[in-house]
């Protein structure tokens, strides 16, 4: 038997094969359902029809045992995102799929997407990435408004670009070394010992088991 997972977005493919190594899990991660150049997932659940749809292919030829399922909870919240991925499985699979589906929703307190969990798992000082406090506040005096998915996406990404990316063999590679893909392997700027990440570990353990 083996087991796989459905990601949403680049970003969370390269946090989740970060943390399966950190916890020496051997999970297959899909390549994820949204475009590379997709800033936000747009109908996210008719792609995730459409990654189910040809997912269901390979489960006719292989000995696949459970698929993971990790969506952002956003603003609809867990309950929200959890019912339209079971009827998403249902609607490809019918009522007693062959395989068992097992979601998991990426939240803090209820709400938000994976660069909330990460703003808490950060471990350097972020003081470029705070500074975009200010513009926040500044964007709302001149009555314009960025909203919290936008602005923590760039938090990261500052993060990750001028906090952290300082040392000399990133000094004219900035290209190679300060970008997401690579900041995930860099496991000193991140806590993946935080207790935030407690429900998703045990949902990874979970799908690793055969």
């Amino acid at each position: 038997m083996s087991n796989f997972l459905i990601v949403e977005s680049d970003g969370d493919k390269f946090f989740i094969e970060a943390l399966l190594v950190h916890m020496n899990l051997d999970i297959e991660v899909g390549s994820p359902i949204c475009a590379i150049d997709e800033f936000e997932c747009i109908g996210g659940m008719s792609k995730l029809n459409n990654k189910l749809q040809s997912l269901k292919r390979r489960v006719q030829k292989e000995s696949i045992d459970k698929i993971g399922i990790i969506f952002d909870a956003d603003e609809v919240g867990i309950e929200k995102r959890t019912i339209d991925i079971k009827r998403e499985v249902t609607n490809v699979f019918g009522e007693e799929p062959t395989v068992e589906f097992k979601p998991f929703i990426m939240h803090v307190d209820g709400k938000g997407e994976l660069e909330d969990i990460l703003k808490i798992i950060k471990t350097e000082e972020s003081l470029y990435a705070d500074c975009l406090e200010s513009w926040k506040i500044c964007l709302s005096e001149n009555k314009r408004e960025v909203s919290d998915k936008v602005f923590n996406k760039f938090w990261i990404n500052n993060y990750i670009m001028y906090d952290t990316c300082t040392s000399s063999k990133h000094r004219g590679r900035k290209s190679k070394y300060c970008i997401f893909e690579y900041a995930m392997k860099e496991k000193k700027i991140w806590d993946f010992d935080n207790p935030i990440l407690k429900e998703l570990k045990s949902f990874l353990k979970e799908i690793g088991e055969n």
